[in-house]
């Protein structure tokens, strides 16, 4: 099947909680996007997304972090797919403008999600 990645910088102005945290729909949106080059690259078409099967925050994600988010299709039915989402943070800021490259990425997020197409002719 395919996979896509994109990774991304989350800006101090996305903090939404005591301690730099993000709330939860920040990664949610961004499987939003990945799931939206899937089905460029496989159907020339934005698509839609229908619903989300399985959500699991599994980490925090911080403002300062930089996280990896990938969607894996699992299964192509004939308008559907299903995807499998994954954001890690692989960058995490320590303070004032100062981050590490982390070891071990922290998995924060995943996720299963159905997107829709358009019928082909």
């Amino acid at each position: 099947m395919i996979t896509v990645t994109h990774r991304r910088y989350v800006p101090y102005s996305h903090a939404h909680y005591a301690g730099n945290l993000v709330d939860g729909a920040y990664s949610l949106g961004l499987f939003g996007d990945v799931a939206t080059e899937v089905c460029i690259r496989l159907d020339g078409d934005e698509g839609l997304f229908a619903s989300y099967s399985d959500v699991q925050f599994r980490a925090p994600v911080q403002a300062g972090d930089v996280i990896e988010v990938s969607a894996t299709v699992e299964h192509m039915g004939t308008r559907s797919r299903r995807i499998a989402f994954t954001a890690t943070v692989v960058c995490r800021g320590t303070g004032g403008s100062a981050a590490v490259v982390l070891d071990e990425p922290i998995v924060a997020v995943t996720a299963t999600g159905t997107v829709v197409v358009p019928a082909r002719p």
